[in-house]
């Protein structure tokens, strides 16, 4: 993976977005947020609809990777910025990538989506960052991430969720991830 040995980037494996209603199988966190969906030829596109409606508001580029089965049938079903690499076995059992499209820039981001990647604590905190924390502090935590989304520009959102995704420790039980981890 390109990626791990950066210092910079984070990956993490199973991703969730919106709360849990969907995990991207693989996000690369550095300057953006890169999600990668893993469809094997065992598995089924049927998810992939309301996957996609969930990583459309949350990601900054998205790929998906498929096998050869459903290559075809897929491209269909991704809005014209998802990136969308074949993956395929050659004569030496050697696994090889083809890229079919390239990832382009989410044109549609969701701030709330976003701001809801942080804990609550977090976006408080950046809440606090940006003077606009009163009359939230002590609010349901869909009522900070509105105040934060309203509040903040995207782009400096959008940096600060993956400066804090990049900085945080203990955030999963077991195994946590760290700069660099695959």
């Amino acid at each position: 993976m390109r990626h791990k040995q950066d210092p910079h980037t984070l990956v993490v494996d199973e991703l969730g977005l919106r709360h849990g209603r969907a995990r991207v199988d693989v996000a690369v966190v550095n300057g953006s947020i890169h999600g990668y969906e893993i469809k094997s030829d065992h598995d089924t596109l049927r998810r992939l609809p309301e996957q996609v409606l969930i990583y459309d508001s949350v990601l900054d580029y998205a790929t998906l990777v498929i096998g050869i089965r459903y290559a075809e049938r897929a491209l269909p079903l991704l809005p014209e910025w998802w990136g969308m690499e074949r993956v395929e076995m050659d004569e030496d059992e050697e696994v090889q990538f083809s890229t079919l499209r390239a990832a382009q820039q989410n044109p549609s981001l969701d701030p709330v989506g976003i701001a809801k990647l942080l804990w609550r604590s977090e976006a408080l905190a950046l809440l606090e960052e940006i003077g606009a924390a009163n009359g939230v502090r002590s609010k349901p935590r869909a009522e900070v991430y509105a105040r934060l989304a309203e509040a903040a520009r995207l782009d400096w959102l959008r940096a600060s969720v993956c400066r804090q995704l990049k900085s945080r420790t203990g955030w999963r039980a077991g195994r946590p991830q760290t700069p660099g981890d695959d």
